[in-house]
């Protein structure tokens, strides 16, 4: 029995004209934006004097050093605690 020849070309055509068909064209993503990335907080330092339990008494500008020392010394003369000088950190808030 003789066979019908296939003609493989005009086979490739029909295979890929119906993957095309039933593929459905993607919608364009939208690209999310880029987050800015959080600018640090501007930090000024002071002297604090502090009480033996820590609560502060006093601030003083961190070039007023002596100061600090000079409050702490007469706290601590004239109270029954000891106070002491440390540098302290606070947040500068931009207008």
């Amino acid at each position: 029995m003789a066979r019908k020849v296939a003609n493989r070309k005009e086979l490739r055509a029909e295979a890929e004209a119906a993957e095309t068909a039933p593929k459905k064209k993607k919608k364009a993503t939208k690209r999310k934006s880029r987050a800015k990335d959080p600018t640090p907080e501007r930090v000024k330092l002071y002297w604090g004097v502090f009480s033996q339990s820590l609560k502060r008494v006093a601030v003083y500008e961190y070039t007023d050093k002596k100061s600090a020392v000079k409050r702490a010394e007469e706290l601590s003369a004239s109270g029954k605690s000891p106070h002491f000088v440390q540098k302290v950190k606070e947040v500068v808030e931009e207008a």
